[in-house]
C-alpha cells in the first residue's frame, strides 16, 4: 500500500520523534503500530492504518471484508495511505488508489494506554464521489488541542471510505450479491474497528461520536437509521453538519440500471455470465478511464439507495416512526445554502416549474407538488437569499435565481435538519440544532453563507490548510476569529460531555436544546452576538416538504 507525507498536513508542525522519548506505538489486536510525535502540538499521529483488507481483485465492488492477518513486527503509521479513488476538486490534491480503506488516529500525546477519552470519528463528504480522510482543510491538530486547552479533550478519527462507482455501484446484479451501499458499509466496519482497538490509544469504545459534513453528515444520518435503527453500540453521539438522515435517493436499484448496463458495455463485459465479476476482473487502468469524466468529474453517478438492508427505507419514513438510534446530537446548515444547489439560467415561472417536473431536478415532481412549490416560494426576490441583496435580482445567474436557491437549499438542507431535530425531539433525546450564518473570505459575496462554509470554523482551521482558492479567514475581522472559539469549543465540549455548553469559555450565549414546545437554534454569527432563535423561519414551505417528502423520494 502506497503513503504519501504527512508533513504539510499539519498546520506546519515539525513532526519528528522526540528526541527525549521513544516514537508513539499502540498495540492493536493484530499488532503493534508506530506513530510520528508532533512537538507543534504535542500530539501523536498514527496514520494509514487498515481496517479491512484492501478492496481489491475479487474484493472489488464487495461489502468489505474484515482484516484476517495478525503481525509480530512493529508496523509504521507516519504516512496517509492513498486516499480512495474519487472525481472532483476534492480529491485531486492526493494519490488515489483502490487499496485504501484506512483510518488515522490523532491524539494528545500526554493520552495513555488506560486515559479512556472520547472519541470523535469524522466521516468526510464530497457528495459520496470525492473526498478524504486526508484532506487538509479537516486537519485535528486545531481542535484536538483546543479540546485539551478547556479541559474536555478527546481522540479524533479520520478515515477514508470507497466513492462514487467504486463504493456506490447498484444495478439489479448487485443487488441480487448483496454488495449495495458499500462505501457506507465501509464506515460501518471502520466504526466496529475502532469498536475493537480505540483503547489502545486511550480512547473509550463507549464514547464515540460520529461527525460528518455533506455527504459526511448524512452518512451519519444513514448510520442512526442503519438497520432499521438498530444500536450495534458502535457510537453515543452523532453531529451532522449540513446533512442527516433525510437524503433524496432512490427507492431502489432501477434508477442506476442504465448506468451499470453502459459501465458493463464499455468494458466488454455485457455477454459474460457475471458482469458483477467481470467488472472485477478489468484491469484498474481501463475501468477508472471509464469512470472520469472529461472535467474530472464521475461519468457516472451513483449514490446511496434504499436497498432494504443497510438502507430499510427512506429517511423521511424511519424518522417518522422512530426507527433510530436514540443518541443525542448536533445537526445544522447554514443560511445560503441553497447557492451552492439552486440551478443557474431560470428566468420565468414556467421554466422553474418544468425543471422541477421534467427531470432536470433529478427526478420527476408531480404537477401539483410544484405548482404548490411555485406558490410556497413565490416571485419575489425581497424573501430569496441572499438575504443581502434585498429586492435585486442577479441576471447574470437567473432571473429567478434568489427564489429557485431559496427551495433549493430548503429542499436540500434546512427541512432535513428541521425534520431530525424535530423527530428526536419527539423521541425524547437531545437535539442541539443551529444555523450558521457568516460568509467567509474564501467564497464570493454573492454566495453568502453557503455550503461548506462553517468547516474552518469548527476545525478553527486559521491558517486556511488545505483550502486551494481562496483562505475563510483571510483579512476577516476579530469577531470571526472568536467565533471560530467558540464553534471548536462547542464541538470539543459535545464529544467530550454531549453538552456543547460545557467547556466553551467566554460564551455569548448558552445552546438551548430544540424543545417540542420551543423549537430554537442557535445563530452563529461572527457579525452580531451569536443567540438562540425560534426554528420557525420559511414554515410553510419548510412544512409542506417535509409533509410531502415520498413525493421528493426522501
Amino acid at each position: 500500500m502506497k503513503r504519501f507525507a504527512v508533513g504539510l498536513l499539519t498546520l506546519g508542525a515539525t513532526i519528528n520523534a522526540a528526541p527525549s522519548a521513544a516514537p508513539p506505538t499502540a498495540t492493536v489486536r493484530n499488532g503493534t503500530y508506530i506513530g510520528v510525535h508532533s512537538d507543534t502540538f504535542n500530539q501523536d499521529f498514527f496514520l494509514g492504518m487498515p481496517y479491512a483488507q484492501q478492496p481489491v481483485g475479487d474484493l472489488r465492488f464487495t461489502v468489505p471484508q474484515s482484516l484476517n492477518e495478525s503481525w509480530d513486527e512493529t508496523r509504521d503509521a507516519k504516512a496517509y495511505s492513498d486516499i480512495c479513488v474519487g472525481y472532483g476538486t476534492d480529491s485531486i490534491w492526493y494519490p488515489q488508489s483502490e487499496a485504501c480503506l484506512t483510518l488515522n488516529v490523532i491524539r494528545g500525546s500526554s493520552a495513555h494506554k488506560n486515559a479512556k477519552l472520547p472519541v470523535g470519528v469524522w466521516i468526510h463528504g464530497g457528495g459520496f464521489y470525492q473526498g478524504s480522510g486526508a484532506d487538509q482543510r479537516y486537519n485535528m491538530s486545531a481542535i484536538v488541542q483546543n479540546s485539551y486547552a478547556i479541559g474536555k479533550p478527546f481522540i479524533a478519527v479520520t478515515l477514508n471510505y470507497r466513492l462514487s462507482t467504486w463504493g456506490f455501484i447498484s444495478s439489479s446484479q448487485v443487488s441480487g450479491t448483496g454488495n449495495t451501499n458499500l462505501g457506507l458499509r465501509d464506515q460501518r466496519l471502520a466504526l466496529h474497528w475502532i469498536r475493537e482497538n480505540i483503547a489502545a490509544f486511550g480512547g473509550d469504545p463507549d464514547k464515540v461520536t460520529i461527525w460528518g459534513e455533506s455527504a459526511g453528515g448524512m452518512s451519519v444520518g444513514f448510520h442512526l437509521t442503519a438497520y432499521g435503527g438498530r444500536d450495534d453500540k458502535l457510537f453515543r453521539a452523532g453531529i451532522m453538519e449540513s446533512g442527516g438522515s433525510i437524503y433524496a435517493s432512490p427507492s431502489n436499484y432501477t434508477t442506476y440500471q442504465s448506468s451499470y448496463d453502459a459501465i458493463v458495455a464499455r468494458v466488454n463485459c455485457t455477454n459474460t455470465e457475471d458482469t458483477l465479476q467481470c467488472l472485477r476482473e478489468v484491469p484498474f487502468e481501463t475501468l477508472n478511464a471509464v469512470l472520469n469524466g472529461t472535467d474530472g468529474s464521475p461519468q457516472y453517478s451513483f449514490t446511496p439507495v434504499v436497498d432494504g438492508d443497510f438502507v430499510r427505507n427512506w429517511g423521511s419514513i424511519q424518522l417518522n416512526k422512530h426507527e433510530f438510534v436514540k443518541v443525542p446530537i448536533i445537526s445544522g446548515t447554514n443560511t445560503d445554502e441553497g447557492t451552492a444547489f439552486g440551478p443557474t439560467g431560470i428566468n420565468t415561472t414556467e421554466q422553474f416549474y418544468d425543471y422541477l417536473t421534467d427531470g432536470a431536478f433529478g427526478f420527476q415532481t408531480p404537477p401539483m407538488v410544484a405548482k404548490k412549490i411555485l406558490e410556497l416560494y413565490p416571485d419575489d426576490p425581497s424573501q430569496g437569499i441572499p438575504e443581502y441583496l434585498g429586492d435585486k435580482r442577479v441576471p447574470s445567474m437567473g432571473y429567478e435565481w434568489r427564489r429557485t436557491s431559496t427551495f433549493a437549499g430548503d429542499f436540500t438542507m434546512h427541512a432535513n435538519r428541521r425534520r431530525q431535530c424535530e423527530a428526536w425531539t419527539e423521541a425524547s433525546t437531545p437535539a442541539y440544532c443551529y444555523r450558521f450564518n457568516v460568509h467567509s473570505a474564501d467564497v464570493p459575496l454573492l454566495s453568502g453563507a453557503t455550503h461548506f462554509e462553517e468547516v474552518s470554523f469548527v476545525f478553527h482551521n486559521i491558517a486556511g490548510l488545505g483550502y486551494h482558492y481562496g483562505k475563510p479567514f483571510a483579512g476577516v475581522p476579530q469577531s470571526y476569529f472568536d467565533l471560530s472559539s467558540m464553534m471548536t469549543s462547542m464541538w470539543a465540549s459535545f464529544i467530550h460531555d454531549l453538552d456543547p455548553n460545557s467547556g466553551v469559555v467566554n460564551k455569548s450565549v448558552h445552546w438551548a436544546a430544540y424543545g417540542k414546545e420551543t423549537p430554537v437554534n442557535i445563530l452563529l454569527d461572527a457579525n452580531t452576538t451569536s443567540h438562540m432563535e425560534s426554528d420557525t423561519w420559511r414554515k410553510e414551505g419548510i412544512e409542506y416538504i417535509n409533509s410531502n417528502a415520498p413525493a421528493f423520494w426522501r
